[in-house]
Order: structure tokens, then sequence, then C-alpha cells
């Protein structure tokens, strides 16, 4: 197929992953899309998205509207008459009027094997539910929610061990392969394309505090997920004397020496790692991260704070009890 016009919306740092690899194809980019600076950190300073700082980087035109509703907003990305639009976590609306302007439509790459897993926190929810595949679905954008019509599925192998930043770099790998192809190909792939079964479809809901809030309760392998899936954006944490921990790793043991235990309670402390009993098994933990500090081996706290995991000491999931 001929050189295609596009525009590109995304944000993250898997969305400019994206648009690295249109900026490496044949295809022309108009104009790149990404949300307003955020501001971050302790000093709340403005932050750049990665697709911004890609775009930048590259001299590529770039667009940062609060939304794509106003008519203004509207004329303005009509005015570079894009051939189709590439949508990639970007985070913001598109509505009828822009799905409307682009002679293909606009297409998306979605992190899950559609209707599995539609919405904002699809990695993530695969992870927590115990999926063994995910993979990417690119499919055509309608006024639905990842609800349009499939062009390319790509099957990832969720490893057991794998967490959100480990299967957000394989769906990564796998969409910017499945993008190019279908962008070399489009109107084969539209004219083949498949329509989702409702039926099968699941939403995949934005993760919150409490999501991360772990309960001791739980059986050890759901909490070894809800730690996985948590890396590098919404940290499991837990509390211990009055203090909120951050819990960076949790190998689950399925078994644990059948004496009367509580959920939450330190079992042992090795080395370099603790144990503690949970409703079903046990989680042995070697990386931890303190309030206000940064991430920690166990081991290297041991040194600092020799007695803070104790065995007998109990987890809670509040902040005051005992």
């Amino acid at each position: 197929m001929a050189t295609l016009r596009l525009i590109f919306a995304g944000t993250p740092k898997i969305a400019a992953s994206h648009l690295e690899s249109i900026i490496e194809s044949q295809h022309q980019i108009l104009a790149v899309y990404t949300q307003p600076d955020r501001p971050s950190g302790r000093g709340r300073k403005l932050v750049s998205s990665p697709v911004k700082q890609l775009a930048e980087k590259n001299d590529i035109r770039l667009c940062q509207p609060i939304s794509l509703r106003s008519k203004e907003e509207q004329e303005k990305l009509a005015s570079y008459v894009p051939d189709l639009i590439v949508v990639v976590a970007y985070g913001l609306i598109l509505p009828k009027e822009i799905l409307d302007i682009p002679k293909y439509g606009c297409i998306n790459v979605h992190a899950s094997l559609l209707p599995r897993w539609r919405g904002a926190a699809p990695i993530e929810r695969a992870i927590l539910a115990g999926d063994s595949m995910s993979g990417i679905t690119i499919m055509e954008m309608d006024e639905g929610l990842d609800t349009g019509n499939m062009l390319l599925k790509s099957e990832v192998k969720i490893a057991p061990k794998d967490t959100r930043e480990d299967l957000e770099n394989n769906l990564g790998l796998a969409g910017r392969k499945g993008l190019i192809k279908v962008l070399d190909n489009l109107e084969s792939f539209l004219a083949s394309s498949q329509r989702q079964d409702e039926l099968q479809s699941c939403y995949a809901e934005k993760l919150t505090k409490e999501d991360s809030l772990i309960n001791w309760n739980h059986d050890a392998v759901f909490i070894s997920r809800q730690i996985r899936a948590g890396i590098g954006r919404m940290p499991a944490y837990t509390f211990l004397e009055e203090m909120r921990i951050r819990i960076l790793s949790g190998d689950a043991k399925e078994e644990y020496e059948q004496r009367i235990r509580r959920p939450g309670e330190i079992l042992e402390l090795a080395k370099d790692s603790f144990t503690v009993a949970c409703g079903k098994g046990r989680l042995k933990i070697s990386l931890v991260q303190m309030p206000g500090k940064k991430a920690l081996a166990v081991k290297e706290l041991k040194n600092a704070k020799p007695d803070l995991f104790t065995p007998g000491k109990i987890f809670s999931a509040e902040i005051y009890s005992q």
C-alpha cells in the first residue's frame, strides 16, 4: 500500500514505542496528539509524556488539547487531512466527529485479546485474574469502548512471574510489529475485519488504591498476582506498626506448617527475605519500600532496622490495627 498520511494519538511509554515504529516506517506523520503535561513528584513539576518527548525529539508537530469535543479542535484536526488516525493508550475520548474525519477512519492498538479486557487496565486485570495468555488487538474504532471490528490479533504468553512492566514490554513488541503490518496492508485488513463476540466481553476497570491494598486473608497466589500487577504504577501495600509499606516482590508458597497462624503474621525472617502467613499458603518477600524511601532489598533494610520484621508481628489492611 502507498504511504499513509497519519495522525498519532498516545501518551505513555508503550504508546511512544509504537510512535517510534511509525517514525521508522514509510508512512508520514502529520501530527502527534498527547495529553497535556501533568504535575508529578513531590515538587509537582509539570512532566511531559513519553510521546511528547519523542515527538519533540523528531520535530513532529505536537498537539495537547484538554478535549477533542470542541468544534475548534475538530476543525484543527480535520485541517491536516489525514488518511488515518492511530491511537495507542491516548487517554482521551475521540468523539464521532473525530472518528469520521480520516479517509480510513481510526484504529486502536489495545493491550488485550478482545473482547476480553476492554477498558482502561487490561494488562493489570489479566495478571490479577491469573490469565496465562494475553495479546494485542488492532481494531477499528467506533463510539463504543473497545467494541470496534478487529483487524489483527497477536497472542502473548504471560509467564508465572511476569510483572505489569514485563507484560507491557512484551505486548509493546507484539503491538509494534502488528501495527506496521496493518499500516502496510490497511485496505486488505479493513476488508477482512471481524466483529467482536459481545457474549465473551469483560471490562478492565482502572486499578484503585483499594485494589492495591493487601488483604492477607486472601490466598498467597492471589496476593502474589496483586504485587506483580502493581509493579511500576500502583504498588501493592500493607501496614505494619502504623507504617504504610509497599511490597514489591512476593513469591507464593502453597503450604506452611500446620500451626495456628493469623493471616498477615510474619512467620520467619531469613537472611534476605521474610515470610508472611496468608489465608492460604504463605508469601516470601524480598523487596519492600518504606514510606518516603526508595525500594530496598530486605537484606539491606535488615541491617538498618533489625527488629522491623520480627516473627510474630502482624501486617494489616488498617493503619491502626495491631
